[in-house]
């Protein structure tokens, strides 16, 4: 609310010889009606920041609303067309219906304080997602797994709709030898098991120096009892897998693997322990798909080139991790890789800072938001030229009949960049002048 009068205001551009005594700059307006899918991890969350973006994008509150234009039925496009409302985009909001009772209440909350029909709330599972996605939008954004961000850009596609697609991914975590091991495993353990490890930037894997990789478990051990006790599954901060599907999956991924912490698991209670396993193989199958839950691996390399090698040859994840008294360890390892975010010594916190975008690249997302980033993804920015009708001797260039002279004269314009601070409105005057004559000259 702080922000929004400057992010929305025109923003003015330099201009060139040919446009000076214009008005040019870059306006702000909303997209029409947004889709927002949100995730079950964080289920409301992950529904109301974008869904905050989208209502705040596109211009200043206290301006009239713009005429939507494509988008969510008809009843959503008509009501926006008649009323008057702060600028912003409608919403379809769809939480996720795998975190049930956070979907209903927020169909419960929501039209209680925004209007039913600008922000309806859209509950139910694939068969009413599917539905959804065959209207016409003029924006979605997903948050999930990367199978699904196809079909929901894959269905955007029929209708020239853009997508912001938050996936998921391997998150790597890399700690060097030279790193206060302590402190690293602490901050590796909170990110890693809040929420029960069902965190989209959570780190996925460890790679590490054979060397150190037993103070590493021991680390992290130390640090589990300090946060949960004796009993994790008495603590009353530590969580549970969402449901019994789920439960299954990060389960299997323990066959075959050997803990080194951990391991126990309650299907009934959908429990499963903090778990660390060491020595994995790069080609198990807990190295193959984002694990999404309690279990942390650690894959041995020998050096920091050896880490880098073995994060690019593996899709580009959501978040990188480094850890390392060494800055410029850790700039090198953000130069030669490629990632949504990155946070050096310590996890996640790149995403609390709105300031910085938030996303994916590659199959771990596209598009971004947060903060301003909100603001400019759910908005068009439009290119504003307006001239006056004076001065025509001055566009006599760009009128047929053509001549090189003209072209020449076209391009010193075109291609001279103009500071009003710099050359002072006499100076401007002049060359005004001069341009005149010229042009008179020249035909």
């Amino acid at each position: 609310m702080e922000k929004l009068p400057s992010w929305a205001a025109p923003q003015p551009v330099k201009k060139n010889l040919l446009t000076m005594r214009d008005e040019a700059y870059i306006g702000y307006e909303p997209l029409g009606v947004v889709l927002v899918i949100g995730a079950w991890n964080y289920p409301f969350v992950l529904v109301m920041q974008p869904l905050i973006g989208a209502i705040a994008a596109g211009g200043d509150p206290a301006q009239p609303h713009p005429s939507w234009g494509g988008g969510w039925g008809e009843d959503v496009r008509a009501q926006s067309r008649c009323c008057v409302c702060p600028a912003g985009n409608a919403v379809v909001v769809k939480p996720s219906e795998v975190s049930e009772n956070t979907a209903r209440l927020v169909a419960e909350l929501l039209p209680q304080y925004l209007d039913k029909d600008l922000y309806p709330v859209v509950t139910g599972g694939v068969p009413e997602t599917t539905e959804l996605l065959t209207q016409r939008f003029d924006h979605i954004l997903y948050t999930g797994n990367t199978a699904v961000g196809k079909i929901v850009m894959a269905a955007a596609a029929k209708h020239l709709t853009p997508v912001t697609l938050e996936l998921g991914g391997k998150s790597p975590c890399y700690i060097d030898k030279d790193c206060d091991l302590a402190v690293a495993c602490r901050r590796i353990t909170w990110g890693k098991y809040m929420n029960c490890g069902q965190t989209c930037i959570a780190p996925d894997y460890i790679l590490c120096d054979p060397s150190i990789q037993s103070k590493v478990v021991e680390n992290i051990k130390t640090t589990l009892k300090e946060f949960y006790g004796e009993d994790v599954k008495s603590s009353p901060d530590y969580e549970r897998i969402i449901n019994k599907r789920h439960f299954k999956r990060v389960k299997s991924l323990l066959e075959g693997q050997k803990i080194a912490h951990g391991g126990e698991t309650d299907e009934a209670s959908c429990f499963i322990a903090p778990t660390i396993l060491t020595d994995v193989s790069p080609e198990s199958k807990v190295m193959e798909e984002e694990i999404f839950g309690p279990v942390l691996p650690i894959v041995t390399v020998k050096s920091v080139e050896e880490a880098i090698e073995f994060i690019n040859r593996r899709e580009k994840p959501l978040a990188l991790y480094v850890f390392s008294n060494n800055k410029q360890l850790i700039k090198r390892v953000i130069s030669e890789t490629s990632s949504g975010g990155v946070t050096g010594n310590d996890v996640i916190m790149h995403f609390f800072l709105s300031t910085l975008p938030f996303g994916g690249v590659g199959h771990s997302g596209m598009g971004a938001y947060h903060g301003k980033h909100s603001f400019e993804t759910f908005s068009h920015r439009r290119a504003c030229l307006i001239k006056d009708l004076k001065l025509e001797s001055t566009n006599k260039m760009r009128y047929p009949p053509g001549s090189q002279k003209k072209v020449d004269w076209a391009k010193f314009f075109l291609l001279k960049r103009f500071n009003k601070a710099r050359i002072g409105l006499f100076v401007l005057a002049l060359l005004a002048v001069v341009a005149a004559v010229m042009i008179k000259v020249v035909n």
